[in-house]
């Protein structure tokens, strides 16, 4: 009885992890290596000028693997004129991404800043990291994408369980944020929306705002000395709307989306434990046309 049970969850394990890399497959996430938009390098939009400021910034890690990374900072048009402190968004990319994605290939740059010209969001600092495992600086090689199957089997924990004093830390000391949770929200995408789900419940005191979108259901492999961080999600969960209740809480996802089943029960799940939370539905799939429509309703709704 034990090991039929043991092997259901296996082949359903295996079933949802086939979808998920198909689903990569079918919405051109994998793509051929010369795809000049998934070059890291000067992180501006084709023929598109920013309101903001880009600012690449390289901080030092503390889990093995490379010394340092990069991230991208997008910062309000009159961040440097204003002397004002400002909430900070974290956008996650997804498997074969890198910092520039969502602005390579998402729309993230116009979007920011018609909402901000239109006094459609609160102006905030997006923080666009690197959240892909890599072995050494040499491995990393100026932040090098990664197909999506080796993003999605590398998923350890190290990079995710260093996130606060790594990334966020680093923000909080070298720009004007307000450094609170209540200022604070994350977001992600596909693998991202993975991570962002496991970040906001082991760090419940440092995001009050939260999003998933289009998320993989959990990490393939969990070896390595971090390997508990994607471990016990749902207890995890449970703990951070008891304590550290979110102001916001979203699941997004098309219904075309081959993820779609799986947040449906993450729904539900929350749902049958009165965890308020935000389950919103579009059309279409796993593609960048719904996630930037996901980003534009998330931004305009955080720090009002």
């Amino acid at each position: 009885m034990i090991s039929s049970r043991i092997s259901f969850y296996a082949i359903r394990k295996l079933a949802v992890m086939t979808l998920a890399i198909f689903s990569l497959f079918s919405c051109g996430v994998l793509r051929n290596r010369q795809n000049p938009h998934y070059f890291a390098g000067k992180p501006t939009a084709e023929n598109y000028q920013p309101q903001g400021t880009i600012e690449e910034v390289r901080y030092p890690c503390s889990t093995p693997g490379p010394r340092q990374r990069r991230m991208v900072v997008y910062l309000p048009k009159d961040y440097y004129q204003s002397g004002k402190r400002y909430p900070t968004l974290y956008l996650l990319h997804g498997a074969k991404g890198h910092e520039t994605a969502w602005i390579k290939r998402g729309k993230l740059l116009q979007i920011t800043d018609s909402l901000f010209a239109h006094n459609l969001a609160t102006q905030a600092l997006i923080v666009l990291p690197n959240t892909n495992e890599y072995d050494d600086d040499i491995d990393m090689e100026y932040s090098r994408w990664k197909i999506a199957s080796e993003a999605l089997f590398e998923i350890n924990g190290n990079v995710e369980s260093a996130f606060v004093q790594d990334v966020v830390k680093f923000v909080d000391t070298h720009f004007r944020t307000l450094p609170d949770r209540e200022h604070r929200a994350i977001a992600g995408v596909s693998t991202g929306g993975l991570q962002a789900a496991y970040l906001s419940a082991n760090f419940p005191d440092c995001f009050a705002h939260i999003a998933l979108f289009s998320p993989v259901p959990f990490a393939f492999f969990k070896n390595g000395p971090n390997r508990d961080f994607f471990r016990d999600l749902d207890k995890k969960t449970d703990f951070l709307f008891e304590h550290y209740p979110p102001i916001s809480y979203y699941i997004m996802i098309g219904k075309g989306d081959v993820l779609y089943p799986s947040s449906k029960c993450r729904h539900r799940k929350l749902e049958k434990k009165n965890h308020p939370h935000y389950f919103i539905t579009y059309k279409g799939g796993h593609e960048w046309y719904n996630w930037n429509a996901f980003y534009t309703f998330f931004l305009s709704s955080i720090f009002k």
